[in-house]
């Protein structure tokens, strides 16, 4: 037992689960220090403090909302601060749903089946208590949601549509633009979670088919953990969820951290500045680690948009295994060194089947049988042939 336990500590491990987490980015780390050091010498005040000492906090927290503003080509005033994309997220719909309410709406809310929990937990808590009707859109068997079907849910009074930008387990982009489109002809606020596509993809909010919110969250672009953002456009306030102060406009109260704020505004300068090579090389990987389990397992199939390779996020790949049990597959890979996923890390230990993948139409057995594969920064081609000779040995264990 303890030869075997020194050779699993002792092995390299390949980190594949990067639309999980990031590693945090020496520089957003850098960034976050100066906030972070102990005793009365760092730059520990209070932003909402008037001494010096908060003055000091809080022109960091205003630059940090500057620099973020201008990576997505807003006015730094309409970006809220977050404890992360789940509180976005819930900000967004909750929020603005009853913020329309109040201006005369309907309550009515659109979304669809494979959103993150973060946004269908958030519907159901208005369909449960507060009387709202929603509308879920289904999905094709690519995972993607066709514009008629939002006309056809669509009516004057919807409160609100709610509908993510690309998949976390499969990578799948939706046709965002098309879907403003036609949320903007109707009058209706569209809000889009691009927590898994900020940094991988172009986000801005100055393009005529931009959402009228998105919500982001730093760790999922190399920053630190426990912050996030909501971008809400001039002119749409959602009421607040949480109470206790006035920051962030009276939108949402909480003292704001200086430390967490940089190391997200350092983190996604870094991941926008180096979109232009990094999404080819990513992509690159992505289908050399496809192709190679392939070969391993005929059998295997991608689940996505891959006839179009352009509606994939170029770091993901979802695969589908038959005849294997994907939570002995899971075993077998963190056995061998090997960090992936059975779907969202969200949902970690549930022991519930992918409803993205069921959405899509995949058998109860099938969205048992997949993982995910996210590459990041740090991949390269040395860990996915390390990563495919690992997976050789576990196919060759488990194949029926």
């Amino acid at each position: 037992m303890e030869v075997i336990c020194l050779f699993f500590f002792a092995m390299r491990r390949i980190y594949l689960d990067q639309n999980a987490t990031t590693p945090l980015a020496p520089e957003a780390l850098a960034a976050m220090l100066p906030f972070l050091s102990g005793g009365y010498e760092g730059r520990f005040g209070n932003p909402s403090s008037l001494h010096a000492d908060g003055r000091d906090a809080q022109a960091a927290v205003d630059d940090a909302r500057v620099r973020l503003a201008a990576l997505l080509g807003g006015h730094p005033r309409d970006l809220i601060f977050t404890g992360g994309g789940t509180e976005a997220d819930n900000l967004a719909v909750i929020g603005l749903a009853r913020a329309r309410v109040r201006a005369g709406s309907q309550r009515h809310v659109i979304t669809s089946q494979i959103e993150h929990h973060a946004v269908l937990h958030a519907a159901d808590f208005l369909e449960r208590h507060e009387g709202f009707r929603v509308t879920r859109l289904p999905v094709d068997g690519r995972g993607i949601i066709d514009p008629e079907a939002l006309r056809g849910a669509l009516t004057g009074g919807t409160a609100l549509v709610s509908l993510q930008s690309a998949n976390n387990e499969t990578g799948t982009i939706q046709p965002i633009g098309e879907l403003a489109a036609l949320c903007r002809e109707n009058g209706v606020p569209f809000h889009s979670d691009t927590v898994q596509s900020f940094g991988k993809q172009p986000v801005r909010v100055d393009t005529p088919g931009a959402p009228d919110a998105i919500s982001l969250a730093a760790h999922k672009f190399y920053g630190p953990k426990g912050t996030g953002a909501l971008w809400v456009r001039p002119g749409l306030k959602p009421d607040a969820i949480l109470f206790g102060g006035a920051q962030e406009g009276e939108r949402r109260p909480g003292t704001e951290s200086p430390a967490l704020l940089a190391g997200m505004a350092t983190a996604a300068e870094l991941a926008v500045n180096a979109l232009p090579t990094e999404t080819p090389r990513l992509a690159a990987l992505r289908d050399r680690l496809w192709m190679g389990i392939a070969a391993h397992f005929p059998a295997a199939a991608r689940n996505g948009a891959w006839e179009t390779p352009a509606l994939q996020l170029a770091n993901t790949l979802n695969v589908s295994f038959p005849g294997v049990d994907g939570e002995t597959l899971l075993i077998h890979c963190d056995l061998e060194g090997l960090s992936v996923s059975g779907g969202s890390a969200c949902m970690a230990g549930s022991q519930q089947p992918s409803h993205v993948l069921l959405a899509m139409g995949r058998t109860l057995e099938t969205a048992r049988a997949s993982l995910r594969f996210s590459l990041g920064k740090g991949t390269d081609e040395a860990d996915i042939d390390a990563a495919l000779e690992r997976l050789a040995k576990i196919f060759a264990r488990l194949k029926p």
